[in-house]
């Protein structure tokens, strides 16, 4: 009951104030009071509830004679929970149905939907999977979002969809010998090098962790260190770094790594991973606008965007992301490609990325880049032919890789300045 409790809050905080999700685990005193089964179940409870908000919501529509007041947010975040437990975890019914229904007759805010809660779940357990299985894709996502995915994608789009109803697999990268840590580690080397574990497990319970072997990392966000090339001996300046895990590649592979990020807090674990790894980077907490130094021989710019790439990993930010986003963060993407000028040595490349798959953030920033002084340096063999696009830039989706549990959504373009 505690932990349906905790996983209420969490869905309130997120659907309810605007909270990410990440924030929310972290400022929840109801979740942060759970230990071991409990925590694992509210978290696991709250990202099944996120990932199919939409499909959740279309079955209780369904046997909801009017949506519950806006005031019960506490009452519709259980009812939809205990949804999630019938329709997407597999809860037995007796369990899912009475468990929630205890839980709201514990909570102030809850109690008074109880008897409704016992009434609409029994419905669910019986017909819910029929309904939520005949759905069209893109129905767990705003519908907004989905159009847009539709006119980028085509035929795509609901292979995108499709792909974010699972649990990501975890993916790592090693600092040396990703075919011997992958035996070690019952995983599998991706196309691109990266290790994907069959498991999850807690990390840090996993060998080599203490060790420093290795570090958490989505493939895809794996790749666009490689569109710099070779980095050993050179200098290279990673914008907007934090958390760090292509700081950590770049160090990796030898290069003298300074590491740029706004946020003191996100620069904590960039540091933490530093040091347990026994890698080296000047780490430096400024606002890549306003950061100036000597010039360097390559600059690796991760914008800040949307994130509609990452919803694998983070269903709460379809929801928590508006329209309007895409054209502010557009135009910081565009500051901050002007900005790295004069950061540049002569000839020096910017890589520049986004784990969003909107077109603005991605090929709309490059062309505005390209009539501003910037030209395309295309891409060749940097990584797997499949996501080189027919203008020489990098496109990944989650459609891609669907026969290993596809990867997360990233644009890269490798620039030089006129």
């Amino acid at each position: 009951m505690t932990a349906r409790r905790a996983a209420t809050e969490l869905l309130v905080a997120v659907m309810d104030r605007g909270r990410a999700l990440e924030d929310a685990l972290a400022e929840t005193p109801s979740f942060n009071a759970l230990e071991g089964r409990d925590r694992a179940f509210a978290r696991a409870l709250v990202t099944a509830g996120l990932r199919r908000l939409g499909g959740i919501n279309a079955v209780l529509s369904h046997f909801l004679d009017r949506p519950l007041p806006d005031s019960a947010n506490h009452a519709r975040a259980l009812l939809h929970l205990g949804a999630a437990q019938l329709l997407v975890l597999g809860t037995p019914a007796h369990a899912a149905v009475s468990e929630t229904v205890e839980t709201a007759n514990h909570m102030r805010e809850a109690r008074g939907f109880a008897k409704l809660m016992n009434a609409v779940l029994r419905k669910v357990a019986r017909d819910g999977k029929t309904i939520l299985d005949d759905l069209p894709p893109g129905a767990d996502l705003p519908p907004w979002l989905y159009t847009r995915w539709r006119a980028s994608y085509g035929e795509s789009a609901p292979r995108i969809a499709d792909a974010l109803l699972n649990e990501p697999p975890l993916d790592i990268s090693a600092k040396e010998d990703a075919t011997g840590w992958a035996a070690q580690l019952q995983g599998q080397v991706t196309p691109s090098g990266s290790i994907r574990l069959a498991q999850h497990a807690p990390i840090d319970s996993l060998l080599g962790f203490n060790d420093g072997a290795w570090w958490v990392q989505d493939a895809a966000a794996a790749l666009p260190v490689k569109l710099l090339g070779d980095v050993r001996g050179k200098r290279v300046l990673d914008l907007c770094a934090a958390p760090g895990g292509k700081t950590l590649q770049l160090a990796a592979a030898g290069a003298h790594v300074t590491a740029v990020d706004k946020s003191e807090a996100r620069l904590k674990r960039l540091r933490e991973n530093l040091a347990r790894t026994k890698l080296t980077a000047e780490v430096v907490c400024a606002d890549a606008l306003e950061f100036s130094a000597e010039a360097f021989d390559a600059v690796l710019l991760d914008a800040p965007c949307t994130s509609t790439g990452t919803l694998r990993r983070h269903p709460d930010v379809a929801w928590l992301r508006r329209p309007t986003d895409i054209k502010a963060l557009a135009d910081l993407q565009a500051h901050l490609i002007e900005a790295t000028a004069p950061l540049l040595k002569p000839g020096a490349p910017l890589v520049y990325a986004v784990c969003s798959l909107e077109p603005e953030e991605g090929p709309g920033v490059v062309a505005a880049a390209l009539g501003g002084g910037w030209r395309r340096a295309p891409l060749s063999n940097e990584v797997p032919a499949e996501f080189i696009s027919t203008d020489g830039d990098m496109r990944t989706h989650p459609g891609h890789w669907s026969a290993i549990g596809g990867l997360d959504g990233f644009y890269a373009a490798r620039l030089l300045r006129n």
